[in-house]
């Protein structure tokens, strides 16, 4: 019998590890944008996706807390704070600039960022090895004002003046305007810029550009302007201007041209961060990423209502087209 009662107490005793396993707590995942929620659910469900591929089980493994400032800077500093006093594992930054404003609140907690350039914003030392509590993926380069140009030239030839429109609170804003104003000259185009903080500058400046003679608007990085796609492209439709920008959603929206990084991929990507650094892996030693895989999608239903005759060549070289 004592024998027995051994034998037992062995067979629990082995076990215990892996009861104990199976009953801790499930890992708190912080997520971070300064745009809507609304504006961000397709990307956050590609992050979760991506995490659950990789085994992370949501309930079970890992728990998120998700808070966005509603393209507010003071409501994206309150929620930064709610964030980071429920202690998460990392935060993922949906975009440069809340991932700004946890370094500029010294926050010591991982931080995968999705978007901007890391490195212009002071929040790492290089993409090898970026040295502090920052990596993740890029989604946008300052080149892309020159890109913009040309295809926007490729759908309208005769154009000569380019509103470009700028959110002066992204930390890389003043890259964007420099090159920009290098670009505009390389294809001999008059730029007409702009710059709005919230909806109302919005309203304000694309007017003003019109009266400036702005013939078609280059929509820059900003998270403001994800969340006012809309605004933005209804007034551009009054005007009858091509409008291009760096993400899907403003073709899909209604712009004419949409040219930049697979957003949901690089999310889904960020997922593969989280799991390094839930393991134990340290942020300053993942090398941050740049994006590989550009689209480029051209909404024909926009050109017919502005006038425009979109070239085959174009059509030819459009990942997606809208019709």
């Amino acid at each position: 019998m004592r024998r027995r009662g051994l034998l037992t107490f062995l067979a629990v005793s082995a076990l215990a590890p892996r009861a104990f396993a199976q009953s801790k707590p499930p890992v708190l995942v912080g997520w971070l944008s300064f745009g809507t929620t609304e504006s961000r659910t397709e990307w956050l469900a590609a992050f979760k996706e991506g995490l659950a591929s990789l085994g992370w089980k949501e309930g079970q493994q890992v728990v998120f807390e998700v808070r966005s400032g509603d393209a507010s800077a003071e409501r994206l500093a309150t929620v930064a704070r709610e964030l980071v006093a429920k202690r998460p594992a990392v935060i993922v930054s949906s975009g440069l600039r809340p991932a700004t404003v946890l370094a500029e609140g010294k926050v010591k907690i991982p931080v995968v960022l999705v978007g901007g350039d890391p490195i212009l914003a002071g929040l790492a030392a290089g993409l090898a090895r970026p040295g502090g509590m920052v990596t993740g993926m890029t989604n946008v380069s300052i080149d892309f004002t020159e890109k913009f140009l040309e295809l926007l030239l490729v759908a309208a030839p005769k154009l000569r003046r380019v509103g470009i429109l700028g959110y002066p609170h992204n930390p890389n804003y003043a890259a964007y305007v420099e090159n920009a104003r290098r670009s505009a000259a390389r294809f001999s185009i008059e730029p007409r810029f702009g710059k709005a903080v919230n909806p109302e500058e919005i309203e304000t400046e694309l007017p003003r550009m019109a009266k400036e003679g702005a013939q078609a608007l280059i929509v820059l990085a900003g998270a403001l302007f994800t969340t006012e796609r809309a605004r933005i492209i209804k007034i551009a439709l009054k005007y009858r201007w091509p409008v291009i920008a760096g993400y899907e959603e403003f073709a899909e929206d209604g712009a004419l041209l949409s040219y930049g990084a697979d957003t949901p991929t690089l999310y889904r990507r960020a997922a593969y961060y989280v799991d390094r650094i839930l393991k134990g892996a340290k942020p300053s030693d993942l090398p941050i990423e740049q994006p590989t895989k550009f689209e480029l999608v051209v909404n024909m239903k926009t050109a017919k209502a502005i006038g425009l005759t979109i070239p085959q060549e174009l059509v030819l070289r459009a990942d997606r087209v809208i019709e």
